[in-house]
């Protein structure tokens, strides 16, 4: 039991203090630069006109740092990222095919979290390879390129498995607006 605390306290850890503080520093003022107001609704568009072809939802997050406490409990990226999906939703759409694409700035990290209606049918490396494109544009400093070459594969992926029909209701279920934390 001891050791399990002491691996416990030590995962907190695992960030640099270099880290820790890039991501106390940064706040949401940062995720903005990154993406100015013209960015953003550009990005907007482009997942209202993905979303017209598809039944599927797809929200985009872009998080500059982790809180203290965030960081004291040791969260990963993929932790927030799914943390994200579920406050902002993305689970609950009548398809369960909500995407988030969530951004973590002060780590780095891009996470794409699917809903099961979507995750069943897309192999892993799919995923995979949309963040490593991602973040090949990100380490280029092409935020807004990278978000729009992703919400343009993500929509493939759901116009592929979930295509709107001409006789069927696409409601728009979830917000377009981009998230910045």
């Amino acid at each position: 039991m001891a050791e399990s605390k002491l691996f416990e306290h030590v995962e907190r850890f695992k960030r640099p203090p270099a880290t820790w503080l890039r991501h106390l520093w940064l706040d949401a003022a940062d995720s903005s630069r990154h993406l100015p107001d013209a960015a953003l609704h550009r990005l907007e568009a482009a997942v209202r006109a993905s979303e017209a072809r598809h039944l599927g939802e797809l929200r985009i997050c872009v998080e500059a740092g982790l809180s203290l406490p965030r960081l004291w409990r040791g969260q990963s990226p993929r932790q927030r990222a799914i943390e994200c999906f579920g406050l902002l939703r993305v689970w609950d759409t009548e398809h369960n095919n909500g995407v988030l694409i969530h951004l973590l700035l002060a780590d780095r990290r891009i996470e794409v979290v699917a809903d099961r209606g979507l995750s069943q049918r897309v192999p892993p490396e799919t995923w995979q390879s949309l963040t490593d494109q991602l973040g090949q544009a990100l380490a280029r400093g092409e935020v807004e390129a990278g978000l729009q070459q992703a919400i343009a594969q993500v929509g493939e992926l759901l116009h592929s498995h979930f295509p709107a029909r001409a006789n069927m209701a696409n409601p728009n279920e979830l917000p377009d607006a981009i998230v910045l934390i």
